[in-house]
């Protein structure tokens, strides 16, 4: 009988700032941006998004979603012998010390739990979960908190409608447990550094300078391209290696850029969108979080069951993609 990193809890968290897409319409317009609500909804399936407080560091948002997730699995933090922490937004010029450690410190786990950062944008998540099962799979790690938490609001540029209107800030998690029971039965990942000027954020960092935009930089039909492609790809894929078909996974919870993306993914896997986990229409495009913040969503509400099958996946700047195929 083989070990598994079982799903033990979720826990998310959405700063307390919500704002509308009318509310970032009369935002914008003060500065003489012009878009409107039923522009940004035929695009992007986006109501409305959160934003952190100008004192909320990525750690912040995503020590409240580990602690909810803590909470979920009964564990406290001591107990914690990894955190994998995947984020595009630490709260560090230079990603160190890594924002997995400022968390490590806030949520009080203890000295020798190891913890690192994980960075592959939107695909961060998937890429994180992957590296905790073969962690746990291999005997080294018991219990392992993965999260996913960005603060993409301090990388838009809010002259560029195209981009703007688009992310959000949150934070989601996830504590696994090496367990007999069936747990994440595959993953499959993938990269294409060819494609890194898409989706990106330019600039360097020189002599204490900027060389370049610190802004985020998007070309939205390329990404849009790309996306449904290799989304679809490598969704069988991980179901392949996991012995599933289409139709017996129970829910796919993807990562939440856009509705559209989304419709095409499930569409071309068969699947009715009444399986799929939405949440873009809330929270906006929350990068690294948005996968645990739509998973939390769907077993809080009810919609996720124990003994469910899901499919998670997402693609983001790098250009790099992901999915993990797992029994809830």
């Amino acid at each position: 009988m083989g070990t598994y990193a079982r799903v033990a809890g979720t826990g998310s968290y959405l700063p307390e700032e919500r704002l509308s897409n009318q509310d970032l319409v009369e935002r914008l317009a003060k500065t003489g941006l012009e878009t409107s609500d039923e522009w940004i909804k035929t695009r992007s399936g986006i109501s409305a998004r959160h934003f952190a407080a100008p004192n909320e560091l990525t750690s912040d948002l995503a020590v409240k979603a580990a602690q909810a997730a803590l909470d979920s699995a009964g564990l406290s933090s001591e107990q914690l012998d990894l955190i994998i922490l995947a984020t595009s937004t630490p709260d560090h010029l230079g990603g160190f010390p890594s924002t997995a450690c400022v968390v490590q410190d806030k949520l009080g786990a203890h000295t020798g739990c190891a913890a690192f950062d994980v960075q592959a944008v939107c695909a961060g998540f998937t890429y994180a979960l992957a590296i905790a099962d073969a962690f746990i799979r291999a005997g080294t790690y018991k219990k392992v908190l993965v999260i996913g938490a960005e603060t993409f609001s301090r990388i838009l540029d809010f002259s560029d409608r195209t981009t703007c209107v688009l992310f959000g800030d949150g934070a989601g998690a996830v504590v696994l447990e090496a367990s007999s029971e069936h747990g994440i039965l595959a993953s499959a990942l993938h990269a294409d550094g060819s494609q890194r000027n898409i989706l990106c954020v330019p600039g360097r960092s020189v002599n204490g300078g900027v060389d370049g935009s610190a802004f985020m930089t998007m070309d939205g039909q390329a990404v849009f391209k790309l996306a449904v492609k290799v989304l679809e790809q490598v969704a069988h894929e991980a179901l392949e290696k996991a012995n599933l078909k289409p139709e017996q996974i129970d829910w796919l919870v993807p990562h939440q850029a856009n509705i559209r993306i989304m419709e095409s993914t499930a569409r071309k896997m068969g699947m009715s969108m009444d399986k799929v986990i939405v949440t873009v229409h809330e929270h906006g495009n929350t990068s690294a979080a948005s996968i645990p913040l739509a998973l939390d969503v769907g077993i809080r509400s009810g919609q996720i069951q124990r003994g469910q099958h899901l499919l998670l996946e997402g693609v983001g700047g790098g250009f790099a993609w992901g999915a993990v195929a797992l029994k809830y």
